[in-house]
């Protein structure tokens, strides 16, 4: 056991991650594919017309997996920062760094899905609901730590910034979910819930979640290619990524 818990440590060294890194990638474009497919068939094809929404309601699956994603990833982010800023582990803070850019655009998707669909329903394209607020002040937590990051010359400075603003700003995730129960508003509650039965067709409710795992494994895909720039950028002066532009130079 001890041996297999030190050979995942060694995973945590930028050198050993890289690798590992780049064999996952195919794997989770596969799933991105696969999910997407089958998701997008289901949700625009399968699943029945909502009797109140008409076909409008269709962008939920796109919105809903993109506010999920937004807030997990936040979280994963924050995690990634926070376990940085205690360790001062390189790989961490390049995580974080790298899963930043993916989790603005879950919220920014969010933002604008929310938009187009609040138009026909609402009849407004905004309005300062609690859930919508603290959606926004998410995406600009977002741009506010790639910012940060950006405006410091020196990495580990910068991961260490960055790892403060992302810890703080972690209170906002229970607000943006908890907020259609704390105030109210014109967003209706949760339709899936872990201790009720879903109040949706169980078509809308499987094309609902395969558009979540296609966005899931679509984070992960874009934030390993992305992990693994950071770490070539980074790592440059060191000899094994020397050797490494040599061969494939």
């Amino acid at each position: 056991m001890n041996n297999k818990i030190i050979n995942w440590f060694r995973y945590a060294s930028p050198q050993s991650f890289y690798p590992l890194a780049g064999r996952m990638v195919p794997w989770f474009w596969a799933l991105t594919a696969a999910f997407g497919v089958v998701g997008l068939y289901i949700s625009f094809f399968v699943a029945p017309t909502d009797a109140q929404q008409g076909e409008g309601y269709r962008i939920i699956f796109i919105h809903v997996p993109a506010s999920w994603m937004s807030m997990f990833i936040y979280c994963v982010m924050a995690a990634w920062a926070g376990l940085g800023l205690i360790f001062n582990t390189r790989l961490s803070g390049m995580m974080a760094s790298a899963l930043a850019p993916t989790g603005a655009l879950m919220a920014f998707l969010s933002l604008w899905t929310g938009a187009l669909w609040g138009k026909p329903m609402w009849g407004a394209w905004w309005v300062w609901d609690a859930r919508l607020t603290s959606e926004l002040i998410l995406f600009f937590l977002y741009i506010g730590f790639i910012a940060l990051q950006s405006a410091i010359d020196d990495p580990r400075r910068a991961d260490k910034a960055g790892a403060i603003l992302a810890l703080v700003g972690v209170v906002n995730i229970p607000i943006i979910y908890f907020s259609v129960k704390w105030w109210n508003t014109l967003h209706q509650g949760s339709t899936i819930n872990l201790t009720k039965a879903p109040s949706m067709a169980q078509t809308m409710l499987w094309g609902m979640l395969l558009m979540a795992l296609c966005f899931w494994m679509y984070s992960i895909a874009v934030a390993l290619m992305r992990a693994r720039a950071i770490i070539l950028e980074r790592e440059t002066h060191t000899e094994w990524v020397k050797q490494l532009v040599e061969v494939k130079s």
